[in-house]
């Protein structure tokens, strides 16, 4: 896959992260209650960088866990015979708080369904927010984010591809054209 277009350096990703932030902290009038949890892989390293610049803020540490929902996906049986796992570590209850979803990209809406539904099965949150980097659009669920760092209009024959630093070795986002025969 060849990148076609760069759609966030990492100074455009710093400010949308620090938007996110801000308003994570208005909506919410302050933290007392939030927790942030990112959604295995790329949304774990961008909910830390969230709760960093939550405690830039408000110098108040949040608490950040992560959740993998390999086993919620509703279309497990055709990702693979052994899909991968990665884990999930909420050491935290989520009972009766401001719980934060983080995730890179929000697409059909199904991974954030599928993370509501792992969230609901470990405690009873007071609310469930969404926090997103990049929304491409072609929602197939009525699931809309409530912090976006972006909205990037796609074609469904077009990826965005979110790179961090953990992973990747740069903080970028970037468009690319899925290969031929292959479906997103």
């Amino acid at each position: 896959m060849i990148d076609k277009a760069e759609i966030m350096d990492e100074n455009a990703m710093k400010r949308a992260i620090t938007r996110i932030a801000h308003e994570i902290i208005e909506r919410n009038k302050g933290v007392e209650d939030v927790r942030l949890i990112g959604i295995q892989r790329r949304g774990v390293p961008l909910a830390k960088m969230i709760a960093s610049k939550i405690r830039e803020v408000e110098g108040k540490d949040v608490p950040v866990g992560i959740l993998d929902i390999t086993f919620y996906r509703d279309d497990l049986s055709m990702l693979s015979e052994h899909p991968v796992v990665n884990g999930t570590e909420i050491n935290f209850p989520v009972t009766d708080k401001v719980i934060v979803l983080v995730d890179d990209v929000i697409y059909t809406g199904r991974t954030a369904r599928a993370a509501i539904d792992a969230v609901m099965d470990i405690g009873r949150p007071r609310i469930i927010q969404l926090a997103i980097l990049i929304d491409r659009g072609h929602r197939e669920l009525p699931i809309r984010a409530d912090y976006v760092g972006k909205n990037v209009p796609t074609s469904r024959s077009e990826m965005i591809n979110v790179k961090v630093v953990e992973f990747d070795g740069v903080n970028k986002v970037t468009l690319s054209d899925i290969e031929p025969g292959k479906k997103h």
